[in-house]
């Protein structure tokens, strides 16, 4: 199919979102959440006393 000038300018494209960009989202939130489990461990240790010392 061709179209004339006319036709292109009215052409819209819509958003796109691909599953590489939602992999993406995914594993940035997975991350985020770990960093928050292990902070959160870390001041647990610090508060009670269990902190292994060399």
């Amino acid at each position: 199919m061709e179209l004339n000038r006319r036709d292109l300018l009215s052409v819209v494209g819509g958003i796109s979102i691909s599953g590489t960009l939602i992999n993406a989202l995914v594993k940035g939130i997975n991350s985020i959440l770990d960093l928050g489990r292990s902070l959160g461990t870390a001041i647990r240790r610090i508060n009670s006393g269990s902190i292994c010392t060399l």
